[in-house]
């Protein structure tokens, strides 16, 4: 039997807490997670949707979204891959105007020693040692 997955209503109750039986029950777990007392598993997918949801839903500004998202991504129970990707693309979303998605990217390219994007997105031409190439 594998781990348990988190889906996204989970970190956005206890995120938001705009029901707060849930909200609860939402931290008692993730605080289970911290603890080491359970362990569960999560995409990519998760959150990137929470991100959004977060951001044009609930209109939460950048930084305090890093700030709610840090600490979850970084729980000790929570299987998560490319999680430092996810801090560093948290920075660069919180700091500037990308998109999380372009701000992964970035991340993830940043991490990999990649140099170069090709893409037609002129937002990338604000990310300092990353040169964009148009086809």
């Amino acid at each position: 039997m594998g781990l348990p997955f988190i889906d996204t209503n989970i970190l956005l109750r206890y995120l938001t807490r705009d029901d707060e039986k849930k909200a609860e029950a939402a931290l008692a777990l993730l605080t289970r997670l911290e603890k080491g007392e359970e362990k569960a598993i999560t995409s990519a997918m998760v959150i990137f949707e929470t991100v959004f949801t977060l951001q044009s839903y609930y209109q939460v500004p950048r930084k305090k979204i890093r700030e709610l998202l840090l600490p979850i991504i970084f729980l000790r129970g929570l299987k998560l891959e490319h999680r430092k990707t996810y801090g560093r693309a948290l920075d660069l979303y919180s700091s500037t105007n990308l998109s999380f998605a372009d701000a992964f990217n970035a991340a993830f390219m940043e991490e990999r020693g990649v140099k170069e994007i090709y893409s037609y997105d002129a937002d990338f031409d604000r990310i300092e040692n990353l040169k964009r190439l148009e086809p």
